[in-house]
């Protein structure tokens, strides 16, 4: 048994950090709050306030392009201030606040500015979380961190409309309420935030000044983000493949199911998957969960009937269980010590930028060309990415 073995066994038996598991909880909270809202919103827009799909699309792209700029910033401060616990906290506390405001508002322009008030507290502390939560990770277990902070997410995600769905059963003209109760999750983040999370000792003395540039990386980081933006240039919104369920059969009022299920099996991946990334490396995950994502696109596309839409689900999910602990842990493995608020700012701000223009590209060649062009489109962005995968080296961590 050599060096490097006997590290990946006796890591992969340490607990995970505390502030690993304090963001972990702090997100299920959240998302379960976010959840119990986000698919009611395009209705409660529509028939409650009046509002249009163009007036849904401003706010939601609006909102996101904000957000997006707001990761590479506050990745980019939290290195500047050599502490990223405020950052975190802040971003929570915002979305915390504004997102029950929602059970109040009259009109279109108010939902306008409360989506924007939860985005920025998205924008303010994406970067700063996961940038603490490498920091506070041994280097050799980061792939189960950033796997188990996944998820929990997701598994908010999936907790968030099952409780949204048995509230409506039970009161079904008390949509408003609903909204509001979600103050209670989102005060029990913040309690936890406050009380359990750790600064990190700092890596470097402060900064006098903020630089946003990527000239502070060398060139294997900027291919990777390359790689990552020609990614999601093909990778739409979610939502297209809910439309494509329905087209195939899948009855409206199974897609909750169909999207709860979806969300329990990313997290489970996400968990199981993580582990992998560290004995592994993050690199091979990457390329294969790619690969992944072109065959169920494709799948997506050939697809007749409704049964294959649950298996294409699941094998969707799995996706997400190679990539996402595996794109996180490469960002920390290629910048070093140094920076990495601004490394996952820079990461974040990519993919933000590119999601608009990817579901605009996509929405149109669904519309104008059929499924089997749109599907296609994404499927061979995600194989062009994985052969610009082959130029990115994965270097091998120290344990600290």
């Amino acid at each position: 048994m050599n060096e490097s073995t006997t590290i990946t066994e006796v890591s992969a038996n340490k607990a995970l950090p505390r502030n690993v598991k304090v963001l972990g909880g702090t997100s299920l909270l959240n998302d379960t709050a976010s959840e119990m809202i986000f698919p009611l919103l395009p209705n409660f827009l529509l028939t409650v306030l009046g509002g249009n799909l163009f007036y849904l699309g401003m706010i939601e792209g609006a909102a996101d392009s904000v957000a997006s700029l707001l990761k590479l910033w506050s990745g980019g401060r939290s290195d500047q201030a050599s502490r990223r616990k405020g950052f975190v906290l802040f971003g929570y506390s915002l979305a915390v606040l504004t997102r029950p405001l929602i059970g109040v508002i009259v009109a279109p322009w108010q939902l306008f500015l409360v989506r924007f008030g939860d985005r920025i507290g998205k924008g303010v502390r994406t970067s700063p979380r996961d940038a603490l939560i490498a920091d506070s990770t041994d280097p050799s277990m980061r792939g189960r961190a950033f796997g188990f902070h996944r998820a929990m997410d997701h598994l908010g995600a999936a907790i968030g409309p099952l409780l949204a769905a048995g509230f409506l059963f039970l009161w079904p003209d008390h949509l408003r309420t609903l909204f509001l109760l979600t103050i209670v999750p989102g005060v029990l983040v913040i309690c936890l935030l406050v009380f359990g999370l750790r600064e990190t000792p700092p890596t470097e003395p402060p900064q006098e000044r903020l630089h946003l540039t990527l000239e502070l990386f060398d060139q294997n980081f900027r291919r990777y983000l390359v790689a990552l933006v020609v990614f999601t240039l093909g990778n739409s919104s979610d939502a297209f493949l809910l439309v494509r369920a329905g087209e195939l059969g899948v009855p409206v009022a199974i897609l909750p199911l169909l999207w709860c299920a979806f969300h329990v099996a990313k997290s489970s991946s996400n968990l199981l998957l993580g582990r992998a990334v560290d004995k592994f490396g993050p690199r091979p995950f990457i390329f294969l969960g790619w690969l992944v994502y072109a065959g169920v696109y494709l799948a997506f596309a050939l697809a007749s009937s409704a049964w294959e839409v649950w298996a294409y689900f699941l094998c969707y999910a799995f996706f997400f269980g190679l990539t996402e602990p595996a794109e996180k842990t490469l960002v920390a493995n290629l910048v070093g010590k140094e920076r990495k608020g601004l490394a996952y700012g820079w990461y974040n701000c990519a993919i933000g930028i590119a999601t608009l223009p990817s579901s605009l590209i996509f929405g149109a060649l669904y519309q104008f060309c059929g499924p089997l062009v749109a599907f296609g489109w994404g499927a061979a962005l995600a194989l062009v990415a994985g052969i610009l995968m082959l130029g990115v080296k994965d270097p091998t961590p120290q344990v600290k």
